[in-house]
């Protein structure tokens, strides 16, 4: 239940965030709403490579969707990902 209200939120923040690119937020806020898409682009594609290159030689090989679910989602999907594949963790 939290994971999937993390995700929510995930959603709300990059349509915030994008809304900015199509219709202008005014001046000082614009500016910001930059500077937070560029950092959250930046944190999320690094949580990615990071994931990435941790995994073993052995573990299987992360697909297009996972690694689109991560990045997007972030910590929330890596959460359920490693929920899912390490249970006892």
């Amino acid at each position: 239940m939290w994971l999937n209200l993390g995700r929510l939120l995930m959603i709300c923040v990059w349509a915030f965030l994008l809304l900015n690119l199509v219709h202008p937020f005014p001046t000082p806020l614009r500016y910001f709403v930059h500077v937070a898409l560029f950092f959250m682009v930046i944190m999320h594609g690094l949580q990615l490579v990071l994931l990435r290159a941790t995994q073993p030689k052995d573990a299987p090989k992360l697909s297009g969707a996972t690694q689109a679910k991560i990045f997007f989602f972030g910590v929330f999907e890596l959460l359920a990902w490693q929920k899912k594949h390490y249970p006892k963790m």
